[in-house]
């Protein structure tokens, strides 16, 4: 009797002892999975505010904007056009907005434009006096000194010369507003941009079209009176160039170069990425130039493979008009090596961002759950 009271003792004891020990490491594992929830929380939650900050903001900026456009049209049924509306001159603006308000884009532009440069100016031909001096002051020039600046004035007809074709009448407008700064640089400048009230073309649109207009070493600096689509500043850009140096810039790149801007703009409308847009025209410029690609045929499987490289989807007009600037492209004589290391300039800057979504975390972070619980069971 004694000896079975004392066997099972020595059981109950290492039971005992199984039991703590298994406690143990069930709080140490408790403890582990409450912090991979608390780190994972952090992860996942993080970005999520920042997207559902942006989400509001976004949709409060369309409902702004949809009752804006309603009063605008409300207000000239008359036929008459109020003052402060200017709802589509030049294309630039679709709502009201406060004029004091100066819209930047981060510019490349750092060493300063001075008269002493002997600058080119193109000044939109309709700006009203007031505008004109927020202009040149966003241009950094002072209106007092505007009469030792070479200058030429952009007509909205020839908005419409130029960009008829691939921008709406009615989104040009009637007024034309834009204007450029643009002085010449030493080889090796390369292009470089800075653009103030600007807010649908990009820096990179703009230089992607500027090297198809064979413009090299400049330094610009695109500006608009208030928030603008900044479009037709790239007819000035060219005109002020071709002036400013003697070159001419030929009808056919000039044309080349709008349809390239307006469709990098159209695509990146479909994307829902300007950046990436900028590159995949860049990469397709250098493909067809390099490989000397001239038939539709080569063309359409080189943009069927750069969508797939970039991950884009483009309806079968868009890649038809995306045929047709490439063929265009393809009969310039452009200078591949500017195209080439605007290419690569849009590359870096593209894989140099952290792409990953807030989907790719959220099941990153799924998998960490259930990778850590099969090694707490195996």
């Amino acid at each position: 009797m004694y000896g079975g009271s004392e066997y099972s003792i020595q059981k109950d004891w290492k039971q005992l002892v199984r039991e703590g020990r298994m406690e143990v490491i069930m709080k140490k594992h408790v403890r582990q999975i409450a912090s991979l929830l608390l780190a994972c929380m952090i992860v996942v939650l993080a970005p999520v505010q920042v997207w559902a900050a942006q989400t509001d903001e976004k949709e409060v900026g369309n409902e702004r904007e949809d009752i804006q456009e309603i009063e605008a049209s409300e207000e000239n049924q008359d036929g008459t056009q109020k003052k402060g509306m200017e709802s589509f001159d030049e294309g630039e603006r679709k709502v009201k907005r406060d004029e004091t308000e100066v819209l930047n884009e981060p510019g490349e532009v750092i060493e300063p434009i001075t008269k002493e440069d002997k600058p080119y100016l193109a000044l939109g031909a309709n700006l009203t006096q007031e505008q004109q001096a927020t202009v040149l002051q966003l241009l950094g020039i002072n209106p007092a000194e505007l009469s030792e600046y070479d200058v030429i004035y952009i007509t909205n007809e020839e908005e419409h010369e130029y960009l008829g074709e691939y921008v709406a009448a009615n989104k040009i407008g009637t007024r034309a507003l834009s204007s450029v700064l643009i002085v010449k640089r030493e080889q090796g400048n390369g292009i470089n941009i800075t653009t103030k009230n600007i807010s649908y073309c990009t820096i990179g649109m703009y230089k992607n079209a500027l090297i198809t207009a064979g413009i090299t070493d400049a330094d610009i600096i695109v500006a608009g009176p208030f928030p603008i689509s900044g479009t037709a500043a790239l007819v000035g850009a060219m005109k002020a160039y071709s002036d400013m140096t003697g070159t001419e810039v030929s009808e056919r790149s000039m044309d080349t170069a709008l349809n390239e801007l307006v469709l990098t703009g159209d695509i990146a409308e479909t994307v829902g990425d300007s950046q990436k847009a900028e590159e995949l025209v860049a990469y397709l410029k250098q493909e067809v130039i390099e490989k000397g690609l001239d038939s539709e045929k080569e063309i359409q499987g080189a943009i069927e493979k750069a969508c797939g490289q970039f991950d884009i989807t483009l309806s079968e007009e868009e890649i038809g008009e995306l045929t047709g600037l490439l063929e265009k492209i393809g009969e310039l004589d452009l200078d591949i090596d500017s195209i080439r290391d605007q290419a690569e300039e849009l590359y870096e800057k593209l894989t140099s961002l952290d792409t990953k979504s807030i989907f790719d975390r959220v099941a990153d972070f799924f998998r960490s759950i259930l990778d850590f619980f099969k090694g707490l069971f195996s």
